[in-house]
C-alpha cells in the first residue's frame, strides 16, 4: 500500500476505508473506498498536492459547499468533503459500468437519437447548475457517467472550485461532447499537438453533417453554433442548445459561406477567449492558444528562438524556412545531415515548435497559398504533406535546383538547369515554361515566385556565377531582364520586389507589374540574412508584410560571426546582438541607451565594413553607412546625434560625420592624403583627437593629432610627433588629460599627457598596456594587458596624475583591435553608468548555446517602404 494511500487511511479512520486505487486524472487521484457509516461503496477524490496548495482548504470547502446543493437527476451527488492531514478529497456515489468517453472509445458513433438524448440530458443538468450560480468547468465524454443508459454529470465540485481558483484548462462545451457522440472523434482530432493545432488554425466550420450525413440538419445546425469560435455567435444558454436540437427548423448560417471566411487568415479568425476544447487542452500539452495582438503602428523587429530539441538548421543547399501567406505560421528545417532532417511548424505568436509528421529527410520548404499544405524535397522527390497530419505525397521527381512557388491556381513553379518549370499540386509530370537562352551563356533559372493575380513569375537567371533578378509573362511566355543583381525574390502587395543582395541584405525595389520594369533604386530593409553556396536566401514575406529570415554567413564568407555581449564587472555576460560577421569597435551612445559599431565582412571584392547602431531598448539595428568601403571606427558626438567616423582610401581617407539614425549622408569632416583613424571627441565637443599614418604603410609611425572644430572653421594640428607609433588618444571625462598608446619601450605600453598641454607625459601601465578607456568619473582607466582587463585609479595632483596599482576587473576572452596597428582603437567600451561593457565576442568560441540560429521577424514594414520609397 503507497504511503499515501496510509496517510489518507489514518487521517480517514473511522469514517472511510480505502481499498484500491480506479484511476488518476490531471487533477485528482480517484480512490475506491467504503462508506464506514452508511455500509456503502463511494468513489473518493482526492486533489493533487499542488493544486490543493493552489486552491487552498478553505477556499475548496465553501465552494464544494455549494455543489452539495445541486439536486438534478443528471448531476451526480455529493455525499461528502473535507480535509484530512493535508489532503482535500470529496466524496461521490461509485457507480460501476462505464463513462460516456469508455462508450466513444468502444462503439465510435452512437445512434443520432440516443446522442442528441444524452446531449440534451446534460444541457438540462448545466441549465440547472447554471441557475444556481454553479459552472462545471471540465464537461468531457470522461466526466459523463452512464447509468443504465442515463447520463449522470459528474466533478463538479473539484471543476468549481479549482475554475474560482484562478485555474485556466481549456473546457469542452457540450456541442463537442454531441459532435464527438456522432462523429467518433473531438471537432478538432490529432495525434500529436501539431495535428490538433493545424486543425484549429485552418479556421474551418465544424460539420458533423460532412462526416456523417443522416444527422439531421438542425442538429448538425445546433453544434456549428455551439462551436462558433466568437463566444457572441454562440447559444447565450444550455436551454438556447437544448431547444434548437429539438427544433426541426432550427439553422445557422450557411456552410459556403462559413467556408469562405476561412480564407481570412486563420490566426485572426481564431478568437480564443471563451474557446472550450478539452480536448484541445489535452492534446496541445501545454501550447497556449492566443489572438495575436494588434501590432502597433511603425516597423517592428522580434526574434523567435526554435525549442532545444528542434534547432533552425541553416546549413543546407536550398531555403531552410518559409512563411504562409497569412503570416501566422513559419515552417522551418531542423537537423545536422540529411539524414536527420525534420520539418517543424511555429506559429508566430507561440513558444513551442511542433514535428511536422511524415518530413524526416525533408528539405526546402514552401507553403501552399491556403496554408494547408507543406512542399518539400527529399532526395530527388517534390513531395507535399498536409499540415493537419496524415502521410506526405509524391508530387513528381523533378530535375530542380532548391526555389519552389505554388500558386493560387494550383501550380507548382520550380528552377533547373534547363529553366522554370511546373507540376499541379496534385502531382504529374513537370512542363517546361522556360528555356535557357544559351546565346547570352545562362546556367539556370532559380528561385521563381509566382505573382498571383498577374500571371507573372519573378525568378533569377544565372550566368556562371552573376546573378539577375527577372520575370516571366506567363500569358505571352516572354522573358524580361530587370537589371538587378540578386537572389530569391518575392512580389509584394506595395509594388515591390523584394531579393536577397549576395551581402545578405534584404533589399525591395519598385516594380511597375504592368510596364514589367524596376521604376527606381532600391532601399535595404534588413541585413545579415544567410545566403547559400546555391545562392538561395533564407528569408520569405507572407502576404500581410511579415519577413522572417534567419542569420548566416553571406555569400564568399571570411569574416567570423561574433556577438556583442555586456560584461559586468563581477564578470557576468549577457549576449546584446548576435552578428554573423566580425564587429568591431562598439562604443555607447552618451546616454547609454544605444551602441555604435562597424561590421566588416569579405566578399568577392575583398572586406567591407559599414556601420550600425543597436538600440538596446527595442534590441533592433539600424545600418546607418551603405559606402561599404571600410568605413569604421565610430566615435559619438557628444549630444549623440551623429557619427564621426573612418572612411577608405579610395575615398581620400576621409574623416566624415554621419547621423546616427541612419536619416542621411555623410559629411565630410576632412580629406587629406594620410590615413585618419578617430578616437575620441572632447567633452565640449569642439576637438576630435585621431591617429595620423602614411596611406598604405599602417606598420610606419603614426603620431597623434587634434582637429579643432569652431563652426564652418576646421583646424588640425599635431599633440604628439615621434618615430615611434601613438595611437588611440582619448580623453578624459573633464578634458584635461589624454590618454594612449605608444611602444616607444619596446612594447605597447598606455600614457597620458595633459591637454591642450604643455605637460609632462605619464606612464600609466606597468609591463605593457593597450586599448585604454576612461571610466566616466575619471578617476580610473582601463586598459587591456596580456590576458586581462585591468583598471587603475587615477588622481590629479596639479598638473601631474597620481596612478595606483593595475587591479584585474576581466579575465579577457573577448576579441581585440585586429585591424592598422593592433591595440590602437579600444574593442570595448564602458557604459555611462560604469557598471558594465560592452565587448566582441567570437561566436565559434561562445559556446553551443550562443550558435544555435533563431528566427527573426518583421512586421508593419509596409507603410514604411511605401514611405522610402514611395508607390
Amino acid at each position: 500500500m503507497s504511503d499515501a494511500v496510509s496517510r489518507l487511511n489514518a487521517a480517514l479512520e473511522g469514517r472511510y476505508a480505502i481499498e484500491r486505487e480506479l484511476g488518476e486524472g490531471g487533477m485528482a487521484t480517484v480512490y475506491l473506498a467504503d462508506d464506514v457509516k452508511h455500509n456503502r461503496k463511494v468513489a473518493l477524490k482526492v486533489l493533487k498536492p499542488d493544486l490543493a496548495a493552489v486552491v487552498g482548504a478553505e477556499r475548496f470547502l465553501a465552494e464544494i459547499e455549494t455543489t452539495a446543493n445541486l439536486t438534478h437527476p443528471h448531476i451526480l451527488p455529493l455525499f461528502d468533503s473535507g480535509e484530512a492531514d493535508g489532503f482535500l478529497f470529496y466524496v461521490m456515489p461509485y457507480l460501476e459500468g462505464e463513462t460516456l468517453g469508455d462508450r466513444i472509445d468502444r462503439e465510435k458513433q452512437l445512434p443520432v437519437d440516443e446522442a442528441v438524448a444524452i446531449a440534451s440530458k446534460v444541457g438540462g443538468a448545466l441549465q440547472h447548475a447554471h441557475e444556481q450560480s454553479v459552472i462545471h468547468r471540465d464537461i468531457k465524454p470522461a466526466n459523463i457517467l452512464l447509468q443504465g443508459g442515463e447520463p449522470v454529470v459528474a466533478d463538479f465540485g473539484i471543476a468549481l472550485a479549482l475554475g474560482v481558483a484562478g485555474g485556466t484548462r481549456l473546457t469542452e462545451t457540450v456541442g463537442a461532447v454531441l459532435y464527438e457522440m456522432l462523429v467518433g472523434e473531438p471537432p478538432y482530432p490529432g495525434a500529436t499537438a501539431q495535428a490538433v493545432l493545424g486543425k484549429i488554425i485552418a479556421g474551418k466550420p465544424v460539420s458533423a453533417t460532412e462526416q456523417r450525413p443522416s444527422i439531421p440538419a438542425n442538429v448538425d445546425a445546433a453544434v456549428r453554433k455551439a462551436l462558433e469560435k466568437l463566444p457572441a455567435d454562440r447559444f447565450s444558454s444550455a436551454q438556447d442548445f437544448v431547444r434548437a436540437l429539438g427544433d426541426d427548423h432550427f439553422r445557422h448560417g450557411e456552410l459556403a459561406t462559413a467556408g469562405a471566411s476561412a480564407s481570412v487568415g486563420p490566426w485572426k479568425q481564431l478568437t480564443v477567449a471563451g474557446w472550450s476544447l478539452a480536448a484541445v487542452a489535452t492534446l496541445l500539452a501545454g501550447w497556449a492558444l492566443l489572438r495575436p495582438a494588434p501590432a502597433p503602428p511603425g516597423m517592428v523587429r522580434f526574434t523567435i528562438t526554435p525549442t532545444e530539441n528542434a534547432p533552425l538548421h541553416v546549413d543546407g543547399p536550398s531555403h531552410d524556412l518559409a512563411i504562409s501567406r497569412d503570416g501566422s505560421l513559419v515552417v522551418y528545417q531542423s537537423g545536422t545531415q540529411p539524414a536527420d532532417y525534420q520539418l517543424y511548424l511555429r506559429p508566430l505568436d507561440q513558444l513551442e515548435s511542433a514535428p511536422l509528421r511524415g518530413t524526416e529527410g525533408a528539405a526546402a520548404p514552401f507553403f501552399s497559398p491556403d496554408g494547408e499544405w507543406v512542399g518539400f524535397t527529399r532526395g530527388q522527390a517534390l513531395m507535399k504533406v498536409s499540415v493537419f497530419g496524415g502521410p506526405p505525397i509524391t508530387l513528381a521527381e523533378p530535375p530542380s535546383r532548391s526555389g519552389f512557388s505554388w500558386g493560387a491556381d494550383d501550380w507548382i513553379v520550380f528552377g533547373s538547369d534547363t529553366g522554370l518549370l511546373r507540376v499541379s499540386g496534385g502531382g504529374g509530370e513537370p512542363e517546361a515554361l522556360t528555356t535557357l537562352d544559351l546565346d547570352r551563356n545562362e546556367d539556370f533559372h532559380d528561385y521563381p515566385h509566382v505573382v498571383d493575380g498577374r500571371d507573372l513569375v519573378v525568378f533569377v537567371i544565372w550566368v556562371g556565377t552573376e546573378l539577375e533578378l527577372a520575370v516571366l509573362d506567363l500569358d505571352t511566355g516572354e522573358v524580361t531582364r530587370l537589371g538587378i543583381p540578386g537572389t530569391s525574390p518575392r512580389y509584394v502587395s506595395t509594388g515591390h520586389i523584394v531579393y536577397a543582395a549576395r551581402d545578405g541584405s534584404v533589399r525591395a525595389v519598385p516594380f511597375d507589374a504592368d510596364a514589367l520594369e524596376v521604376t527606381d533604386s532600391p532601399v535595404p530593409l534588413v541585413e545579415g540574412v544567410g545566403i547559400k553556396g546555391t545562392a538561395a536566401a533564407n528569408f520569405d514575406v507572407s502576404d500581410d508584410g511579415r519577413l522572417v529570415y534567419a542569420l548566416g554567413s553571406t555569400a564568399g564568407g571570411g569574416a567570423p560571426p561574433t556577438n556583442l555581449v555586456l560584461v559586468e564587472q563581477d564578470g557576468t555576460r549577457s549576449v546584446m546582438a548576435e552578428l554573423m560577421d566580425r564587429a568591431m569597435s562598439p562604443r555607447f551612445s552618451p546616454d547609454g541607451l544605444r551602441v555604435a559599431y562597424a561590421t566588416t565582412t569579405t566578399l568577392g571584392t575583398g572586406p567591407e565594413a559599414d556601420l550600425w547602431v543597436l538600440d538596446l531598448g527595442r534590441g533592433s539595428r539600424t545600418r546607418v553607412t551603405f559606402g561599404g568601403n571600410n568605413r569604421f571606427y565610430p566615435i559619438w558626438m557628444p549630444d549623440g546625434t551623429r557619427l564621426i567616423h573612418a572612411d577608405s582610401p579610395a575615398n581620400q581617407n576621409r574623416l566624415l560625420s554621419t547621423p546616427a539614425d541612419g536619416s542621411g549622408g555623410s559629411d565630410t569632416l576632412l580629406a587629406l592624403g594620410d590615413r585618419r583613424f578617430p578616437t575620441s571627441w572632447s567633452a565640449d565637443g569642439r576637438t576630435l583627437s585621431y591617429y595620423v599614418g602614411p596611406a598604405g604603410t599602417p606598420t610606419d609611425s603614426r603620431d597623434l593629432w587634434m582637429l579643432h572644430v569652431d563652426g564652418d572653421t576646421r583646424t588640425e594640428e599635431p599633440f604628439v610627433e615621434t618615430p615611434f607609433m601613438e595611437r588611440g588618444g582619448i580623453f578624459s571625462p573633464n578634458g584635461r588629460w589624454l590618454a594612449y598608446v605608444s611602444d616607444k619601450s619596446g612594447q605597447n605600453d598606455v600614457y597620458a599627457r595633459p591637454f591642450p598641454g604643455p605637460g609632462v607625459e605619464i606612464t600609466i601601465s606597468v609591463e605593457g598596456g593597450y586599448e585604454p578607456v576612461w571610466a566616466p568619473s575619471g578617476s580610473e582607466l582601463y586598459y587591456r594587458h596580456e590576458a586581462e582587463l585591468v583598471v587603475v585609479s587615477i588622481e590629479e595632483t596639479g598638473s601631474s596624475l597620481a596612478v595606483g596599482t593595475p587591479r584585474h576587473v576581466l579575465d579577457d576572452r573577448f576579441m581585440r583591435d585586429t585591424g592598422g596597428a593592433a591595440g590602437g582603437v579600444a574593442n570595448y567600451d564602458i557604459a555611462p553608468d560604469g557598471e558594465s561593457f560592452v565587448m566582441v565576442e567570437d561566436a565559434s568560441t561562445a559556446g553551443a548555446a550562443m550558435l544555435s540560429p533563431k528566427l527573426y521577424v518583421v512586421t508593419n514594414w509596409f507603410e514604411e517602404l511605401r514611405a522610402r520609397v514611395g508607390n
